[in-house]
């Protein structure tokens, strides 16, 4: 089992919870801390500069996001999913995410068209930077943009839910070239549909949309498991 005290990095003294929750959720999501890596508060107070109260705080609000597991006797360690568990996920996602494109009126109104497009802006601005943390903070602000627009904001939270959940798996994908490339570029056929009337378009390309970071997170589950 991998251990946070091997993960250098210099001190810097943080005193924002925030911003403890926010490196901790960073150092997960893009595979710093791998899946069922212990997370100790010594080395977690260490790496960020901060106290035990922020660095608990943090954990706690990462076992509520679901990407971080907390046992008596155990400690917290980086939640790992079995490839089982993560079909299991993508099943209720895709469910979630094709009911909530379908119930997008179309063609969508400008002032969302031009939202949008404004968020993949930033989104490619982020890519182009190589800004890991931008890029996953953009991608998210499109996607709950996108699927906010269905009207019904039960679903909407429920997706934002296991968008959380799949942090780890699909987050990592953004610092993928050819994932990344393929995101963008899915991005923009989605506002062009946006413009049209084809629901159905629209939401099979939502699903395809998070088969490439589903797909590559059960292949490399795969090869560490034959290692």
């Amino acid at each position: 089992m991998a251990d946070t005290s091997s993960v250098e990095m210099p001190t810097l003294r943080r005193d924002d919870p925030d911003d403890v929750v926010g490196r901790l959720e960073e150092d997960i999501i893009f595979g710093r801390f791998p899946p069922a890596a212990r997370l100790t508060e010594d080395a977690l107070m260490s790496r960020y500069g901060t106290s035990r109260h922020f660095v608990r705080q943090a954990l706690v609000e990462m076992e509520r996001r679901g990407i971080v597991r907390r046992e008596k006797n155990v400690g917290a360690t980086v939640r790992f999913f079995s490839a089982e568990e993560i079909r299991q996920i993508y099943e209720v996602r895709e469910m979630l995410t094709r009911q909530a494109a379908l119930m997008i009126p179309l063609p969508a109104p400008q002032s969302l068209i031009d939202e949008i497009t404004e968020l993949q802006r930033q989104y490619c601005t982020r890519a182009d930077a190589h800004d890991l943390r931008g890029i996953h903070e953009a991608n998210d602000a499109f996607h709950v943009a996108l699927f906010s627009a269905c009207g019904n904001p039960y679903l909407v939270r429920a997706l934002q839910d296991y968008m959380n959940l799949t942090l780890p798996m699909r987050a990592k994908n953004l610092a993928d070239r050819e994932g990344l490339a393929q995101s963008r570029r899915q991005h923009d056929m989605m506002i062009d549909l946006l413009k049209g009337r084809d629901s159905w378009a629209l939401a099979q390309l939502c699903v395809d949309h998070m088969q490439f970071s589903k797909s590559d997170y059960l292949a490399r589950i795969a090869g560490e498991a034959r290692r």
